[in-house]
């Protein structure tokens, strides 16, 4: 099986190094493209003197954008499953087998899940993905532990539906989306480390308010 290893990266110049040599030592079957998301550091700079398989996008398409582009990519060059890596160093490369295991058995869709096992802690932001928790739940008849989780494998047939549409972000309300339509989705316990460097996008209260209130409104609307 084909695996595809989508990294994301926006000013990662700090870590983009670590994650690609993770990625070499513990993924020897596995093949791997940065998307560089027209970073404003030297991360373009650190990937061409490194030789790293990389697309430099020509303007900011925010994560989304970036991962979608990751997908058209495994999707042109027949890749039978990808899987969203985050370039700040939090995922670990060593689950990524575990992923693939299940996607082998059938599933379309396979959170690397911080919280399958352990407890969320308590925060204002592990609140709102309770909360996003009980949304799908309610809307989906499924649990998902951990929807905000940015290590997701997709299968091909998952890939196909998500790399052409706007709406299909590799965020919750996709989770839902999918469900809803059959795919069928799961989570496998991983462990995330502190990012090397840099801060989240969703950092802040101000920040994880609105992003709360797109996301409730939005699993709503796909749920009606």
């Amino acid at each position: 099986m084909k695996v595809l290893i989508i990294i994301p990266a926006y000013n990662e110049a700090d870590s983009i190094v670590k994650v690609v040599n993770d990625i070499k030592s513990n993924c020897i079957n596995c093949d791997y493209v940065i998307i560089n998301d027209c970073s404003t550091d030297n991360t373009k700079e650190i990937v061409e003197d490194n030789n790293f398989n990389c697309i430099n996008l020509p303007v900011n398409l925010g994560l989304s954008g970036a991962v979608q582009t990751g997908y058209k990519y495994a999707l042109k060059y027949n890749y039978d499953c990808a899987i969203q890596f985050d370039g700040d160093g939090q995922h670990q490369a060593t689950y990524i087998e575990i992923l693939k295991a299940k996607i082998v058995e059938g599933y379309d869709v396979v959170i690397g899940s911080r919280f399958l096992d352990n407890k969320k802690p308590i925060s204002a932001r592990m609140i709102g993905s309770r909360f996003i928790t009980i949304l799908i739940n309610i809307f989906c008849g499924q649990k998902i532990n951990d929807p905000t989780s940015g290590m997701r494998m997709l299968s091909r047939n998952a890939l196909q539906e998500c790399a052409y549409s706007h709406n299909r972000r590799p965020e919750p309300d996709t989770l839902v989306y999918l469900i809803r339509n059959k795919y069928k989705v799961c989570e496998v316990q991983v462990e995330m480390i502190e990012r090397f460097a840099g801060i989240s996008i969703y950092s802040g209260i101000t920040s994880s308010l609105k992003y709360m209130v797109k996301m409730t409104l939005s699993i709503i609307f796909l749920a009606k």
